[in-house]
């Protein structure tokens, strides 16, 4: 195929691969008011508490996430701007929050 051995077909690498730029993310703003929700589906009928509409970013959520976790004595999460935390003591949760200085109701069941 090749009449030259010494020709070859080069190709740059000079930028790589391109990936899309990522998109800043937007937090999502509430009516001021934080809700907190019980929910057990999908988890084995185990229950957690998830907080809502806090208003901050996820960097400002994780120390947030942490000092409940700390405070209840269990474990929980940060996902899509929600607090998850593994217990059913809401109104623990709702006492805590409100020291911080946020209006929380009890939404749910």
């Amino acid at each position: 195929m090749r009449i030259d051995p010494n020709i070859a077909l080069v190709f740059s690498t000079d930028k790589g691969r391109i990936e899309p730029e990522p998109e800043a993310e937007v937090v999502p703003e509430g009516d001021g008011i934080v809700r907190i929700h019980r929910d057990s589906k999908g988890r084995k009928g185990k229950g957690v508490s998830v907080i809502k509409g806090l208003g901050l970013g996820s960097e400002e959520l994780k120390p947030l996430a942490q000092k409940l976790k700390k405070q209840c004595g269990c474990g929980g999460t940060v996902k899509e701007f929600d607090i998850e935390i593994q217990t059913d003591n809401r109104e623990q949760l709702k006492s805590l929050l409100e020291k911080l200085g946020y209006q929380v109701k009890l939404a749910g069941g």
